[in-house]
């Protein structure tokens, strides 16, 4: 299955696994790559050190490509650069941010860059960066997701009609028909999350692998657009935002009931209660946990077989 996505990274399958807080360590990192896709750490959640620790980890769990997902607003980001750079890391991507600010560190370093988009603003905005690649993300998808509430399959043909460079589509796809649907609008690979969310090697708390599969249609919803939105389960501390909303709050009064280390306690640490619970909308199509590499294959094969019945 070569294309300009699996040559840029030298991988069998153009699919990447989204680089996800709470989520993407080492095991699940290297469980991806070794079974021919595109395993991201996500560096969102992690101290510089301890993304030190995980990076070293998936170079001996895997001798295939792997990256690192770095959004640029966090805090220690020179810290993370210069990790990321010491131990030879080939491929990052980079969101929620200005890729300006660091592709040309990245590349010189001979380092791919990806940068992660939602609007054709964005994604010829980090052309112009000089990036390798964009990641396009649609409305569907999990956490911290764009403004523009534009959907996938909306976004990948219009980002494809005004740029040279690869296209990944993101948002919504978990499976081998989505992925199919994805490249016939015109996307080079695709990048997939909460499917990977919801395996054995994710680092997310059992309890909230569990929530992923019992999640169904409606079951997940934008919001905090004011701070930053975020596609949550509707969970308790969710309907406080929206009964917060019924008082018309201000800024700070959102930021006072958000608190800190809201993901965390979901996702990390299980509270179903009291923490963000951050979900694509596919989740309604995730009915069991499984391990990487059989989310993975399986994608492959639907993938494969669709392509083949529908003659594309």
């Amino acid at each position: 299955m070569q294309n300009r996505i699996t040559k840029l990274f030298n991988i069998q399958y153009p699919i990447v696994q989204g680089g996800m807080i709470w989520v993407s360590g080492w095991k699940l990192a290297s469980a991806v790559s070794n079974a021919g896709g595109l395993g991201l750490i996500g560096a969102g959640s992690m101290y510089p050190e301890v993304l030190r620790e995980h990076i070293q980890k998936c170079k001996k769990a895997t001798d295939k490509p792997f990256g690192v997902n770095v959004p640029m607003l966090y805090p220690d980001i020179e810290k993370i650069m210069d990790i990321i750079v010491e131990e030879g890391v080939k491929i990052v991507f980079t969101s929620a941010g200005n890729p300006k600010t660091w592709t040309s560190f990245l590349k010189e370093k001979g380092i791919k860059v990806v940068h992660v988009v939602s609007s054709v603003k964005f994604a010829l905005k980090a052309e112009a960066a000089g990036v390798d690649a964009v990641v396009c993300e649609g409305f569907e998808a999990g956490g911290h997701n764009g403004r523009e509430e534009t959907t996938t399959f909306t976004l990948i043909p219009m980002v494809k009609e005004q740029v040279e460079i690869p296209v990944i589509a993101a948002g919504g796809i978990g499976s081998g028909r989505g992925m199919l649907a994805a490249m016939v609008l015109g996307a080079d690979g695709v990048q997939v999350g909460s499917r990977f969310a919801a395996t054995v090697e994710s680092s997310a708390h059992d309890n909230f692998k569990k929530t992923i599969v019992e999640v169904k249609d409606g079951g997940t919803q934008l919001t905090l657009k004011e701070l930053a939105p975020v596609r949550l389960v509707k969970n308790k501390f969710f309907q406080e935002v929206q009964e917060l909303y019924q008082q018309n709050p201000t800024i700070e009064e959102l930021k006072e009931l958000l608190g800190r280390a809201r993901a965390k306690r979901g996702m990390f640490e299980g509270n179903l209660d009291d923490g963000e619970l951050e979900i694509g909308q596919v989740a309604g199509l995730i009915h069991e946990i499984k391990p990487a590499k059989e989310v993975l294959e399986t994608i492959v094969e639907e993938y494969q077989q669709v392509k083949k019945e529908q003659l594309f």
